[in-house]
């Protein structure tokens, strides 16, 4: 049986300092690694969205590392690549001159977004540095 209790009531009781963990579903993500010039791409997809990009010389480790990167998650193989994400991947690792629009899952802080819109105008080749970008999306680095 449940008995309706007021935020009032968890105070006096003190169990307002008990922490509450976040239920949340667990989402299927689906991979796929491919050879590139750089050693191997792994590609991590949800809901046709590019959650995340991994290069490295060992498929197994890329795996531990998504599998560390996304810990609530389900993984499994993509088996039917229909948007073509793997070969456009690939192909911007190889030409990373061209411009190329990917579906990216872009999520985060206001801040975070607000520095990955301003990666998005550094030019490939180029580099930028933490206080440039701060600069100009108007934050505050550590030695302000």
């Amino acid at each position: 049986m449940f008995t309706p209790t007021s935020d009032a009531d968890l105070v006096k009781s003190g169990a307002g300092d008990v922490l509450i963990p976040l239920i949340r579903a667990a989402a299927t993500i689906g991979f796929a690694v491919a050879p590139c010039s750089l050693g191997f791409v792994l590609i991590a997809v949800s809901e046709h969205l590019i959650r995340s990009i991994m290069v490295g010389e060992d498929p197994e480790m890329l795996m531990s590392d998504l599998q560390n990167q996304f810990p609530n998650d389900v993984f499994e193989i993509i088996e039917s690549d229909d948007a073509g994400l793997v070969p456009k991947v690939v192909d911007l690792i190889e030409r990373a001159d061209q411009a190329l629009e990917l579906p990216v899952d872009i999520r985060g802080t206001d801040l975070q977004t607000r520095v990955w819109d301003m990666l998005q105008n550094v030019p490939a080749g180029t580099t930028a540095n933490y206080t440039f970008l701060a600069e100009q999306i108007g934050a505050r680095t550590a030695n302000d």
